[in-house]
């Protein structure tokens, strides 16, 4: 198996970290964790409300996209926690890392995505850019290296899901293709 990662993706509140964390627990491997790579000033500009503009995703996701190609070359697999809303910021992310990458979209309803962001604590994203992250997201299309679960589902049960579906994509296309 060539050198790859697993990007779990998904909007503010979908549990990304949580699963993303556990399944690079499971697999022994790294786990990058993408809000650790935003510019200090995107990280006020967001905890102040503000959402982002794609000038200033393009730096995070190349920092974000270089470290998970790194990781993935010197343990074999990595695993990253990363919004990856659109299918230009994970274009960008596959061109950055330079190893493929597979994405696991955690899906869920945006009132209990809400309720969820509400109930955090010593987070920088407040509950009201989520329309603004809704709005943005582009599901990963047929032809993309993806998969989507749902959110609700336990960080057991959906770290097991997406080993085993990028297991199976790995198998059926080494490259990342879809």
């Amino acid at each position: 198996m060539p050198p790859c990662a697993i990007i779990v993706m998904g909007v503010s509140g979908s549990g990304k970290s949580t699963v993303g964390a556990h399944l690079a627990g499971t697999l022994g491997c790294a786990f990058l964790e993408g809000d650790a790579f935003h510019a200090p000033d995107s990280v006020a500009r967001m905890r102040s409300g503000q959402p982002l503009g794609d000038d200033d995703r393009w730096p995070w996701l190349d920092r974000l996209g270089a470290a998970i190609g790194r990781a993935a070359i010197g343990d074999g697999i990595a695993v990253a926690a990363c919004s990856a809303l659109k299918r230009a910021y994970r274009e960008r992310l596959i061109r950055a890392a330079g190893v493929p990458l597979y994405f696991a979209l955690l899906d869920a309803e945006p009132g209990e995505l809400e309720r969820r962001m509400l109930r955090r604590q010593d987070h920088y994203m407040p509950a009201s850019l989520l329309d603004s992250q809704l709005a943005a997201l582009e599901r990963p299309g047929a032809d993309e290296p993806a998969t989507t679960l749902d959110a609700r589902r336990s960080p057991d049960d959906l770290s097991a899901a997406a080993w085993a579906w990028a297991r199976e994509a790995i198998a059926a296309h080494p490259s990342g293709g879809g």
